[in-house]
């Protein structure tokens, strides 16, 4: 897996699905978000989407 650097969304991918940002293999923590719009966690990541999501991306 891989995430993305701007989103933190996780993909298999070299760019990002949701964003077109490039990715990273080099990410920690993972998180599920099912309803963004009830989730305060998304909120404060700034998740629009409902995902997986890693939680720190270098």
């Amino acid at each position: 897996m891989r995430a993305c650097k701007k989103c933190h969304k996780l993909t298999e991918e070299e760019t990002c699905t949701v964003c077109g940002t490039s990715t990273s293999q080099y990410w920690s923590g993972y998180l599920g978000i099912i309803d963004p719009e009830n989730s305060e966690i998304a909120k404060k990541m700034g998740i629009k989407v409902p995902g997986e999501y890693a939680l720190k991306v270098r």
